[in-house]
């Protein structure tokens, strides 16, 4: 059996984990913090900075793992092309873990070197560079900094005074040690979409069914399966998605995010790991749900097909305020409901909007799926934290 060094042990991981040990892999999982989600239900755990390359390297040289499954953005990850070397599969690669965990690395592959579809995007390293960027890009635009993750530090510019907020934002809301912030033209788009897109070493690359979201403060609320597209949008977001993870390289399930508009799809983003609003394959929508999928691709497992089996929802259960002793109180009310049901992740500390855990819901492929959503919302709102 396989040696897993995790590194971000967060609800993704938790999930990852889970699905590592039902096949005997072993799992040592890597954060900031003790007692983070996955750690509960990993083999073994270990507390760095994951920012600190020395730290970094003791680790990999302690655990010998044979692959390396980054689930955050804050890693030394120019660090992995050397793991590579040494014989250690970095997950899917060192290449798309070092580009995809860099907005701007990402985002030049895709628009310049592969020719997708973006917004208009300018960057920025200062307040004035902000300022600059704002006047090119046009407003309204949107701030993002090149590396975070759940929307944070993300936010809208409509006028002139929201810039100084913006740029503070972002640096409030950057991971890692980059001081830097793509600026975004806003795309009118009709709906976002992440397609969850599984490459194979020796197989073809598959696709999910397409995942519709809504966002708020650039972090998902709900999301659902299958997501309304039409077969031409959803043709050339599979053709965009297979051209950026070819040139990426390597075998895991990459999230990759699409805007849909009246003149098309626009590439967006990209996740080299499960995504957030993948949640909702845990409804049981599919043969696999997505961290099965990633481990079996990561493992060299072929995947035959992945079949859409029920339309699902996910609504997240997010936190109200700053508390470090958390009670659960409406489980019993949840866990009632037909069709339904829940994941609690585990975490210790909450804060204002943090993700706590997840309510979710499904039906028939018939169901329309708005229903769906609305269930899954109602259930949420269930669990109250105190």
């Amino acid at each position: 059996m396989s040696k897993i060094l995790l590194l971000g042990s967060g609800e993704l991981g938790k999930e990852f984990t889970i699905a590592a040990q039902r096949i005997g892999q072993t799992v040592i999982a890597v954060d900031s913090y003790e007692n983070a989600p996955a750690m509960q239900v990993a083999n073994d755990f270990e507390v760095i900075n994951m920012l600190d390359g020395t730290a970094l390297d003791a680790i990999v040289a302690k655990h010998k793992p044979d692959y390396i499954v980054p689930e955050i953005e804050a890693i030394r990850t120019e660090r992995f092309y050397d793991y590579e070397k040494q014989g250690i599969t970095v997950v899917p690669s060192a290449k798309a873990a070092n580009f995809t965990m860099n907005r701007k690395a990402i985002r030049d592959l895709a628009a310049k070197e592969l020719g997708l579809k973006t917004a208009k995007y300018q960057y920025a390293t200062t307040g004035e560079e902000l300022q600059k960027a704002v006047a090119e890009v046009g407003m309204p635009c949107v701030v993002k900094p090149l590396m975070s993750s759940s929307g944070k530090g993300q936010s809208t510019i409509k006028v002139e005074a929201d810039i100084e907020k913006a740029w503070n934002y972002a640096l409030e809301g950057s991971r890692g040690d980059v001081v830097e912030v793509i600026v975004e033209a806003f795309v009118n788009f009709n709906s976002e979409i992440t397609l969850l897109t599984v490459t194979q070493n020796n197989n073809p690359t598959l696709f999910c069914a397409p995942i519709g979201h809504r966002q708020e403060r650039g972090d998902y609320q709900e999301s659902w399966q299958p997501a309304l597209i039409s077969d031409k949008d959803l043709f050339e977001a599979q053709d965009m998605a297979e051209k950026v993870t070819e040139a990426l390289g390597g075998a895991g399930i990459f999230g990759v995010e699409f805007f849909l508009a009246d003149d098309g799809v626009y590439f967006s983003e990209l996740s080299p790991r499960p995504h957030d609003t993948g949640m909702v394959t845990l409804a049981g929508t599919q043969n696999f749900n997505q961290f099965e999928l990633h481990l079996r691709a990561i493992l060299g497992f072929p995947i035959f097909e992945i079949k859409l089996e029920k339309a699902g929802a996910s609504a997240v259960i997010a936190a109200k305020e700053n508390s470090e002793h958390i009670v659960y109180e409406g489980l019993e009310k949840i866990a009632a409901l037909p069709k339904t049901d829940f994941r609690i992740f585990g975490k210790k500390i909450s804060r204002p909007y943090r993700r706590m855990g997840v309510s979710l819901t499904y039906d028939t492929l018939e169901t329309p799926i708005a229903a769906i959503v609305d269930r899954a919302v109602e259930a949420a709102k269930l669990v109250e934290l105190k």
